[in-house]
């Protein structure tokens, strides 16, 4: 069987002028899991990973790590939503929410509750349900690189990979709710460089494993 390691960016800079950059402790989230796969006998035929700098540096900081030279690919598919502009557009959060960590989380489920409930589809950018399509025919292409017996490490954020895990729980679900209410138990939990495995076979992609984060103790383990 092909696997596909969905590993989540490393620690962002939350609370800066320029989020979408690692910090220190997201480097070192990184490397960390490099030497954590090389160690085990990992070596990807694929990386590919999102358009964002995070993502960027992420791959980067693994590949270091484990001592990778692995061919990479960008898929723009695997980016974050736009959670600024989710949050933005929810008529009770304040102009300029606080950088608090516990009062950013508790404003950030409230915004996208609104968007994943799809009852305000107008006001966004992108929708709940168009950020759903993309990041499932990311996961598609994936696990065709994958193929029989290779293995692909996709580096994204916390969202896509939320949204992968509650296509591959409910693939046949066809209730908007139910799949929102399964993104957003897994989107609230997701580690930095946590590894989510995926497996490929002959009936398609199906969930092993979900956040798993053996590489990390101590002050490395973040969720922001």
């Amino acid at each position: 069987m092909g696997v596909v390691l969905l590993v989540r960016h490393g620690q962002a800079s939350f609370g800066t002028d320029d989020y979408d950059r690692l910090s220190p402790t997201g480097w070192e989230q990184s490397r960390l899991l490099g030497g954590w796969l090389a160690d085990r006998g990992v070596k990807p035929d694929l990386v590919v990973r999102g358009d964002m700098r995070r993502h960027r540096e992420t791959a980067e900081g693994i590949a270091a790590g484990g001592g990778w030279s692995t061919p990479v690919e960008v898929d723009a598919g695997w980016d974050e939503f736009d959670h600024l502009g989710v949050i933005a557009s929810h008529p009770e959060v304040p102009d300029d929410p606080s950088v608090d960590r516990r009062e950013f989380q508790r404003v950030f489920e409230l915004a996208t509750r609104r968007w994943t409930a799809g009852e305000h589809d107008g006001e966004y950018a992108e929708t709940y349900g168009d950020f759903l399509t993309r990041v499932r025919a990311s996961l598609a292409r994936a696990s065709g690189q994958a193929g029989p017996g290779g293995t692909v490490v996709v580096v994204s954020s916390g969202g896509p990979i939320a949204a992968a895990c509650a296509a591959l729980v409910d693939p046949d679900g066809d209730d908007p709710a139910v799949l929102a209410r399964l993104w957003g138990r897994f989107n609230t939990v997701v580690v930095n460089s946590s590894m989510t495995r995926v497996v490929v076979g002959s009936t398609g992609a199906r969930l092993l494993t979900f956040n798993e984060h053996p590489h990390l103790e101590g002050e490395a383990l973040t969720y922001r």
